[in-house]
């Protein structure tokens, strides 16, 4: 059984174009569905966080309807509050040893957008990961964190890269809009990255070589099943 390094943001806000503090954190089910997936195929989930933080739960997404109605947001609360002592002692991600895990796996909310993308010690475990091949398997917003993956001479460990991520017709539809402060999706395409988007809020995943990502919160499962497929091979 492999051991997967979940990595979280411990942001619990976002500051917006306007300068405006907008509440966010990570998104409900993305973490949820990808933890549940991959800790009951067996496999050791191991949460990280900067600082080793308590990540902070979006709220918005335990709302009903936009969790997906009352029984799938009472279904995300439970399992928060069963795996709360794993999310109460993360793991520091400046401790991290990348060499001890098979997989990174980054769930999103806003939260990415405001202390992974430019995280350096996300940045050393993904270059590192990614230069053994591992799996490296972000999803709507977390592919803001594959930003952090810059060498000291300024390379882009994911240029050239297909991906795909939370998309700008998305953001404005039913993110956070024309106050977004900054597009995860134009972020990545400056970078180098080859971005492609599938119909908005329809689970799309990308998969090149070690590197599987998600569109939206509707593409975690698919994610999740894709990393297990990945580390069957």
């Amino acid at each position: 059984m492999a051991n997967i390094l979940m990595v979280v943001s411990s942001a619990d806000s976002l500051t917006m174009k306007d300068g405006s503090s907008h509440p966010t954190g990570y998104w409900a089910e993305e973490l949820v569905v990808a933890h549940r997936i991959l800790r009951d195929a067996g496999h050791t989930v191991q949460l990280s966080s900067p600082g080793g933080v308590k990540p902070t739960v979006d709220q918005v997404s335990l709302d009903p309807q936009q969790a997906g109605g009352q029984e799938k947001a009472a279904d995300f609360r439970a399992y928060l509050e069963e795996i709360d002592d794993e999310l109460s002692a993360p793991r520091i991600l400046a401790h991290i040893d990348p060499a001890a895990y098979d997989a990174v796996v980054m769930p999103g909310g806003h939260g990415p957008m405001a202390d992974l993308y430019a995280n350096r010690d996300l940045g050393r475990v993904l270059i590192a990961a990614n230069n053994e091949g591992k799996i490296i398997a972000p999803f709507c917003h977390g592919p803001a964190g594959l930003l952090s993956a810059v060498d000291d001479g300024g390379t882009f460990a994911f240029a050239g890269r297909r991906l795909t991520v939370f998309t700008n017709e998305e953001e404005l539809s039913g993110g956070t809009g024309e106050n977004t402060p900054w597009f995860v999706e134009t972020a990545l395409r400056e970078k180098g990255a080859v971005v492609e988007t599938g119909a908005a809020w329809e689970s799309v995943v990308v998969r090149d070589e070690n590197l599987i990502t998600g569109q939206n919160p509707q593409s975690s499962e698919d994610v999740a099943k894709e990393v297990l497929a990945a580390l069957a091979e």
